[in-house]
């Protein structure tokens, strides 16, 4: 008797290239750094982007700095928005509504009818006014160029708006791939939540790891290259998390979600690359960037050479598409302090402002840097993806200049069992679930 042997199938190869180098922290000089710096590197970058843009945007306006305005003038000026909100916190309210009957509301958004938009730059600012610029959709800390003239109470109404637009972007051969290869975005594993289950994580690791016996599923699983985790891997319990020194029963307590993720990145790292990425709740440094996760933290995934631990946020190039990612701190923050249709929304803001994080210093902690500000988005991705959101979204954008973006909502793993894969043949993606439930 005959017996047809099994089919083997080999896990596809591909060329790797972290750019993670502008996210990382050498040295951390907190004492004496301001965070106006960070502004004035961001406002004169983006500002020398913009004088380049206003001759083809408005030939026949001059460029004025705020404090060289004319009343009923028309002109272009390049600043950097403030937004004034109402019911924005402020660490003043915090000590007087300790003393106050009423309880201290705490809302997720903190928008305002009466919210106001002011522009600045070295010179002075000014208020501004008129349609054409939504208090709604913008932030502090955009940098943009405004088209309008000021009035005779000191305000600049705005008739037209220029923001960067999207960054230049690389050229992706049509034709350098010529077969499916995938990378796998996964978040929000939260090993040791209340809501963690080991074994829909199992699932997930059995399917990359290609532990399964469906010949189609093998076939999906060896097409994944990388394992990208953006973030929120662990959680720790809040009662130990009290600032006092942890007792010595309860230290084993805190390291069990850790050993949990470093045995199933031990099993993923032997059979493929894997990036893992900090979050909100690692232990990790709160301030974005955040660096890397100790390698001591993963005795057991440390020493394959697959295993890397990143910045978040996070850039690489895989077989030349790149991309750019962070974990979810940056678009939580926008949904704050501004508003949009969906989160996606705030992602493709982002990209035109060039900037991923335009709310950091003002409202979302960062590293005081002096001389150069990472977050400003150089070059475009390829891919652009965010973690730790509440569902899976995805959508294609399309620069004036031929730019060709894929940007991708990750959602929580620990609560939909979902993963996304991108595949880098043709940057189209979809969900691959897992469901424990009989």
């Amino acid at each position: 008797m005959e017996i047809d042997s099994e089919k083997t199938h080999e896990r596809k190869q591909s060329d790797y290239t972290s750019l993670d180098e502008r996210f990382e922290i050498q040295k951390d000089m907190y004492r004496g750094q301001q965070y106006s710096q960070i502004y004035f590197v961001r406002l004169h970058l983006m500002r020398t982007l913009l004088y380049s843009l206003a001759p083809s945007w408005k030939p026949h306006l001059p460029v004025c700095k705020v404090l060289g305005l004319e009343e009923g003038k028309e002109c272009i000026i390049v600043g950097t928005l403030f937004k004034h909100m109402k019911l924005k916190p402020c660490v003043l309210d915090e000590y007087s509504k300790e003393r106050s009957v009423t309880p201290l509301v705490k809302p997720h958004n903190f928008m305002h009818p009466d919210d106001s938009l002011i522009l600045e730059d070295e010179s002075g600012r000014v208020k501004l006014g008129g349609s054409a610029l939504s208090p709604p959709l913008y932030v502090t800390g955009v940098v943009v160029a405004l088209h309008g003239k000021e009035t005779s109470a000191g305000e600049f109404v705005v008739e037209d708006v220029l923001e960067a637009g999207l960054p230049p972007q690389l050229e992706r051969p049509l034709d350098h791939l010529k077969e499916d290869k995938y990378v796998l975005l996964v978040s929000g594993l939260s090993i040791g939540s209340n809501s963690s289950n080991p074994l829909l994580f199992q699932l997930l690791v059995d399917h990359i790891t290609g532990q399964v016996s469906d010949d189609e599923e093998l076939g999906l699983a060896a097409q994944i290259v990388r394992v990208v985790i953006a973030g929120n891997s662990v959680e720790f319990p809040r009662k130990l998390l009290t600032g006092q020194n942890v007792a010595s029963k309860d230290q084993s307590t805190l390291y069990e979600p850790i050993k949990e993720l470093d045995i199933m990145l031990n099993q993923i790292a032997a059979g493929v690359s894997v990036d893992i990425m900090p979050g909100l709740n690692d232990p990790a440094n709160f301030a974005l960037p955040q660096q890397p996760l100790n390698r001591c933290l993963f005795p057991g995934s440390a020493p394959y050479n697959t295993f890397r631990s990143c910045t978040n946020p996070h850039s690489f190039d895989v077989d030349n598409i790149r991309f750019l990612g962070t974990s979810g701190q940056n678009i939580d923050d926008l949904d704050k302090y501004s508003e949009a249709e969906s989160k996606l929304d705030f992602v493709e803001r982002t990209l035109r402002w060039r900037h991923l994080a335009p709310t950091a210093p003002n409202t979302l902690g960062c590293y005081p840097f002096t001389d150069r500000d990472p977050f400003l988005i150089e070059t475009c991705p390829h891919v652009y993806f965010v973690g730790n959101q509440d569902k899976y979204d995805s959508r294609l954008v399309k620069g004036s200049e031929g730019q060709l973006v894929r940007l991708i909502c990750i959602p929580k793993f620990c609560e939909t069992g979902v993963a996304v894969a991108v595949n880098l043949r043709n940057l189209e993606c979809h969900t691959r679930s897992f469901n424990i439930q009989l």
